[in-house]
């Protein structure tokens, strides 16, 4: 059996005796299976022309995204979808002992469960925080930190927004911060959020911000909304402090890490949905991949840290070719 796995313009592509498979194309091919991870905007097509494998919760969010999935499968002969617990809908593919991990995240986190590692021979992974620095907090330590701040700040009658990324994390944070009353989702989340309650996750049907800014509601403070990530400058967290006096508490991985600064929030709390350095390491261990290929963020030293652990790894870089039996 001849393998070939290469990095090209076009996505990751695995070529099997001929069989091609290309994982998260940017633009899908007639020819071979084109499988789409999960619907971040960096993960999706730009344009049809063949089968899509996914899944059905990531055509569907891919939908109101603004890409329909023309010729859609959820399942396929000789192929696994595999939760990889980093949004909703995400998953890793399973075929011919390779197993791509897409985003992944083994960690539960609300109405996410983390993945669970196949085993296979090779593994193609992510490695976005792929250096040691990035060790997340615990979720109830995160829990506990953030309801105390917003308890405090409700105390003194300021309103709080959380923020996170429209697709993923603001449905995360509406579910385990959802029992803070009065809570408004950002039109934006309210949409996302919409549409999770329709493919089946709980998260409480609340008003959008220009309903109840419109209505008078924001100025009874205190409550919570959830928005999506934005800079401190933009026109809305500029809106919302001016007027209602809002504190910030901004959601990510990279808040992790002074060397890349997550300025403008008047918090920064580490929460992720991706892997942090060690569940990326203890995720290849346990695998038990003979070949490792690192991909997305932090390639060449996470390839390195593996490496030294013994373990056969390499970035997977455009025009890098691998054959073997």
């Amino acid at each position: 059996m001849s393998k070939k796995i290469r990095m090209t313009r076009n996505g990751i592509l695995c070529e099997i005796n001929e069989m091609k498979t290309r994982l998260d194309p940017k633009r899908v091919e007639a020819e071979g299976v084109n499988f789409v991870s999960h619907a971040h905007s960096d993960h999706l097509p730009k344009s049809n022309g063949g089968t899509i494998l996914s899944s059905h919760e990531t055509s569907e969010i891919a939908n109101i995204r603004g890409f329909n999935m023309n010729k859609f499968v959820d399942s396929m002969e000789n192929f696994s979808l595999i939760n990889s617990g980093h949004i909703l809908g995400a998953r890793g593919i399973l075929f011919d002992d390779i197993f791509y991990t897409g985003d992944i995240c083994t960690r539960n986190r609300g109405f996410l469960n983390g993945a669970k590692i196949p085993k296979c021979k090779t593994l193609i992974t992510e490695c976005t925080f792929g250096l040691s620095e990035f060790v997340f907090p615990q979720l109830s330590e995160i829990k506990k930190k953030v309801n105390e701040i917003i308890s405090d700040l409700f105390s003194k009658g300021k309103p709080v927004i959380l923020l996170g990324y429209q697709l993923g994390k603001a449905q995360t944070l509406s579910q385990i911060f959802g029992h803070w009353q009065p809570l408004y989702y950002h039109d934006s989340v309210k949409k996302m959020n919409d549409l999770h309650r329709k493919l089946g996750v709980s998260l409480k049907e609340e008003m959008g911000h220009s309903e109840a800014e419109s209505l008078g509601f924001l100025d009874k403070k205190p409550w919570v909304m959830i928005a999506p990530m934005m800079r401190s400058e933009n026109f809305f967290i500029k809106h919302m402090k001016s007027k209602y006096n809002v504190v910030t508490i901004g959601f990510s991985g990279w808040a992790k890490s002074p060397r890349f600064q997550f300025r403008g929030y008047d918090y920064s709390i580490p929460l992720s949905d991706h892997c942090d350095f060690n569940e990326l390491s203890n995720m290849v261990i346990e695998s038990g991949a003979e070949k490792v290929y690192t991909v997305h963020g932090f390639v060449e030293e996470f390839a390195s840290h593996l490496v030294k652990m013994g373990i056969d790894a390499q970035p997977l870089r455009q025009d890098s070719l691998d054959d073997f039996l």
